[in-house]
Parts: structure tokens; sequence; C-alpha cells
């Protein structure tokens, strides 16, 4: 029996959020559309599919790339991480793909196995993130070092913005600042922007921007919501009421009896949980959709259920949709309720439900500009 939860991705939505993209990016500027962790749960095919209007695509790994050219993507590929190893390097060279450099290890990899092809490199200077990079004090010299390679094509810069979806932090300011200070004088494009520093820090745009979380529809911004940056979320997870029971006031609801009813009332039993990704944190009073009209959670998230409180829609039945997020559910409510992000809601959804995917998907070319 097929599980009632399913994800369905709107494709129109990601070409539309892929526009307003690169409207805020500007003329002249490339858009680097993010889609590592399988489209932020969308699904990579649906989502390359969606985007092959994008400059380039950046995933996390290369495994993610080949995943990539398998899909037909003949674009330009960026994995975010690099390579580990030489079997890494030569995988990277055969896929013909782009490879960020952050690490010592990795350059003296680069230096001891050069490819057979040559690869376009972007170089990582760690500004304030302090997670991948070289020193920005480096600059200089790690230039002229790669440009000693004989397997180096074209060389890039980039760095990562830590705190660019906090719009009155003044820490994007100084790391942009020490990027430009940096590289003052280097030859070679830039990049910094992620969805935050798009939509919020124009200083930050440079060469190429890399948008993620707002490709999907989904603000990058604490309290924020997509459609008040004109997104439209591309993610719709649904199931299906399949009971509806009358509860006394007193009834102890779910695992522990965490919730008891206040008064005699409809409560409805939903076919999703935990192991369908909807999150087993989310508490009581956690908003979802029955017949268009918002409800409340109830009780625990179980594996494969969820209670609802039904009091607002009495005339519920079984098999009325109920909507866990979507355009007229923001998973940003969800996400702030459950104490959590949306993008760990839109991956973990995406990674478990059944996924509802286009009829006939069209063979990707990609590479709007690469």
């Amino acid at each position: 029996m097929r599980r009632m939860a399913q994800v369905t991705v709107d494709p129109d939505a990601l070409r539309h959020n892929l526009a307003r993209a690169r409207e805020a990016a500007g003329p002249g500027r490339r858009v680097m559309a993010v889609v590592k962790a399988d489209a932020y749960g969308h699904g990579l095919a649906e989502a390359a599919q969606a985007l092959a209007e994008a400059d380039a695509l950046a995933v996390a790994c290369i495994g993610e790339a080949a995943c990539l050219r398998e899909l037909g993507w003949r674009g330009r590929v960026v994995v975010l991480e690099g390579v580990g190893d030489a079997a890494g390097l030569r995988e990277a060279a055969a896929l013909g793909v782009d490879l960020v450099v952050h690490a010592p290890e990795q350059l003296a990899l680069l230096e001891a196995s050069p490819p057979r092809r040559p690869l376009d490199l972007w170089l990582k200077l760690d500004t304030g993130m302090h997670r991948l990079g070289f020193d920005p004090e480096e600059a200089a010299a790690l230039h002229a070092r790669v440009a000693a390679l004989p397997g180096a094509g074209t060389v890039r810069w980039m760095t990562h913005l830590a705190c660019a979806d906090e719009r009155a932090s003044p820490a994007t300011a100084r790391q942009l600042e020490r990027f430009a200070r940096a590289l003052a004088g280097l030859p070679g494009e830039r990049s910094a922007a992620n969805s935050g520093g798009l939509l919020a820090w124009p200083q930050a745009r440079l060469d190429w921007v890399r948008p993620g979380i707002m490709l999907y529809g989904v603000s990058p911004f604490a309290g924020g919501e997509g459609a008040r940056e004109g997104l439209r979320p591309a993610m719709r997870f649904e199931t299906r009421l399949i009971a509806v029971t009358r509860r006394r006031r007193g009834d102890a609801l779910g695992y522990g009896g965490a919730w008891v009813c206040p008064e005699d009332m409809p409560v409805g039993v939903a076919a999703a949980g935990y192991a369908d990704g909807y999150p087993r944190h989310a508490p009581a009073g956690t908003p979802v959709l029955v017949r268009g009209r918002e409800a409340a959670l109830v009780g625990r998230v179980s594996m494969d259920m969820i209670l609802v409180d039904l009091r607002a829609v009495p005339e519920a039945r079984p098999g009325d949709v109920v909507t866990l997020w979507g355009p007229e559910l923001p998973v940003e409510r969800v996400a702030a309720r459950a104490g959590t992000i949306a993008y760990e809601l839109l991956c973990a959804a995406g990674a478990r439900a059944g996924r509802r995917l286009p009829a006939q998907p069209r063979a990707l070319a990609g590479g709007g500009g690469a």
C-alpha cells in the first residue's frame, strides 16, 4: 500500500525563483544554483530540469556531480567540498566539473596528481565563517601556487557568508571587506552571495551569486516568509485523514498522554509521521490545513501518524486532504513552531515521503551561460 504522505514539487515555482534570483543579482552577474542534498529534498532530477537556465549548478560532493552528469546535465557543475583523494580528482576530470579548493591538503593533491585535463578551480577564503577555506592573508601566495599547477584551468574565488540571514548584523560587511582586501590586484571572478547575501547585501553580489534556499521558495531570513521576498514555495507536503473520532473532555491523546482534551471534541488521525519526514519534535499547536482551513497538531508525533484538533473543521471526514506545508501554509511557520529551520524540514520530507514526479521529464541540457 502506497503511503498517503506525498511531496509534490512545482517546477514552475523553481523557474520563477531562479528568475527572481537573476533579477536580484542584476545584469552581468552569473547565477550558480545550489542543488546539493537532492536539491534540498526537492529531487535532483526535477530541480535540475527546472533550473536549466542557471549558469551553473552547485553540489556538495563528487557523487552528486556524477548524478547530474548521469541525468544529462552538460552545463557547469561546481563541487563545493572539492575532493579528498586522487580517485576523486580523476573522477572530477572525467566528469569535467569545477572543484572548490579550501584546504592545503587539496592543493597538495593537485600538485602531486595533476589531472590529465585542466580543471577549473574555485579558491575558497575563510573571511569569517571559520568552517572551510584559506586565510585571506594567503591569497596572493595561494594564487601564485595555483597558477603554477599544470592541471589548473580558470581560477576563481569564493567565500561563504556566516550571517547574511541577519540583515542588521555587521559581520557580513566585515567579511566582504576582508574578501575584497585580500583579492585586491589579483585576477579571477569572485563569488560571495548566498540567498541572504543576494537579497539583502547588494555589495555581496560580485561576479557570481550562489542562491540555495530561495530557489525553493523559502526566505533565508529569521521570521521571514518566501512570499515577502517575491518567491513561490516549490514543495507541497500533504497527506490524508485516515480516521476521525469523537473524544471526551479529559481524554489523554497519543504516546505519554501528552495532550488532554479540554472539552468534548473531534480529533483526526492523519497518515504522516516522523518516518515520512514530519518533525517528531513539532509541539501541540503546530498548524496544518484540513479542507484548506487551519487546524492544529495535538499530542506527540508518531512514526506514521499525527493527531489533529478538528474543532475548527468539524465537518472533516476520513479521506480529506491534510496540508502539512505548502503555498497556503509556509514551511517557515511550521519550522518556527517546531524549533528548527525550513532547510531541515524540506530535506527530511523530500528524502522520506513519496515524491510525485513530472509525468514526462525532459532530457537535461543545462548551462544557461556557463
